[in-house]
């Protein structure tokens, strides 16, 4: 049998105690190294503007559910998945019940949420707490077009870029502009 990543649903706000939980399982050998492997409850940096300061805060990805790799055997699963089950604040796996053997989720799924986590390499993005859209109106808060306002032509939420149009010298103008630089009026 292959690693595979499986979703344990929890009691949100727990995820963090049952991850030390089952940690702490592994050490006194209560679960076994080879079949559980890693533990991960994802975490992204949310940014946000208030009061015209940025603040930075971790939130997790997926609020009441943890990450579990593990490698399950065809006989013997049972034992694991409900020394796992019987975690206070653990409600189950998902996508089974206490005789079915719980499903794996797909790898590009997993990929897709560590990349996100900053657990694998590539372009970790501090997403922005504030949404914005076409034709909202909005103030430039830093930068070289500090103080002006306009009006958002254009979003690029993949580059946490907005296109403003600013009103220069009595024209409009277009300005490529973050998304911490701004601020909805």
């Amino acid at each position: 049998m292959a690693k595979s990543w499986y979703i344990l649903h929890v009691y949100s706000g727990y995820e963090n105690k049952i991850e030390k939980t089952i940690r702490m399982m592994i050490d006194t050998a209560e679960l076994s190294r080879e079949i559980v492997t890693d533990i991960k409850v994802p975490t992204e940096e949310v940014s946000d503007v208030k009061d015209g300061k940025k603040k930075t805060i971790t939130r997790k990805i997926l609020p009441g559910y943890i990450l579990i790799e593990m490698d399950l055997p065809d006989n013997g699963w049972k034992a694991t998945c409900s020394g796992i089950r019987k975690i206070t604040g653990v409600t189950g796996f998902v996508g089974s019940n206490l005789s079915n053997k719980p499903q794996p989720i797909p790898n590009e799924e997993v990929r897709r949420i560590l990349q996100r986590s900053g657990e694998l390499k590539g372009d970790r993005q501090i997403r922005m707490k504030q949404t914005y859209s076409q034709g909202e109106q909005v103030k430039i808060i830093e930068g070289p077009f500090e103080s002006f306002s306009g009006v958002i032509e254009e979003v690029n939420a993949e580059k946490n870029k907005l296109k403003v149009m600013v009103g220069i010298f009595g024209r409009s103008t277009p300005v490529e502009v973050e998304m911490t630089q701004v601020e909805k009026i």
